[in-house]
């Protein structure tokens, strides 16, 4: 059995405020020392770019973005996306926005096998320059390190479950 390929892919227009919490939280996770079997990039509005690397066969593909859900600026959520096999690509790429399902879609066009697909979102309080700055606010910037550590229990799971799965084989098999 060979390692689980986790990706977590960082995405946002750091020109539109809150919208660049997956790109924060890819930059904080590349100062840090990951697993070799993780790789986190920072996509920002790279559609095509995300869609390609997405094709290169992963296991856990977990994408962190902005999300609007209807809750308190800051709150983190994990979603499991219901769907994403059946993903559509856009007819045209937007060369300045990233849809996360149209990408998907296009990953699976271009022969993309994506295990499971996850998003960490982080509601945002805007997606537009405050005052021209390009900074989060506060509440988005806040529910960074709590996304991080989201991130590192599930890769952790993710990679436990692999070693637990080679130490005992027969585990979940139908001989049991």
């Amino acid at each position: 059995m060979t390692e689980r390929r986790i990706l977590i892919a960082g995405i946002g227009n750091i020109f539109f405020g809150d919208d660049a919490f997956g790109v924060e939280v890819a930059r904080s996770l590349a100062k840090r020392e990951m697993p070799p079997a993780v790789r986190v990039i920072d996509f920002g509005i790279r559609g095509i770019d995300l869609a390609y690397s997405l094709s290169e066969g992963w296991d856990l593909v977990i994408l962190v973005d902005a999300v609007r859900r209807g809750g308190k600026p800051g709150t983190v959520y994990l979603i499991e996306p219901e769907g994403t096999d059946n993903a559509k690509p856009a007819a045209t790429v937007e060369p300045h926005a990233l849809d996360p399902w149209r990408v998907l879609g296009l990953a699976r066009s271009l022969g993309g096998n994506m295990g499971r697909v996850l998003l960490v979102g982080c509601e945002p309080a805007t997606l537009e320059s405050v005052d021209g700055s390009m900074e989060l606010t506060e509440a988005v910037t806040a529910a960074v390190p709590e996304a991080i550590r989201l991130l590192d229990s599930l890769v952790n799971d993710i990679l436990l479950q692999r070693q637990f799965e080679k130490r005992c084989p027969w585990y979940g098999s139908a001989n049991t």
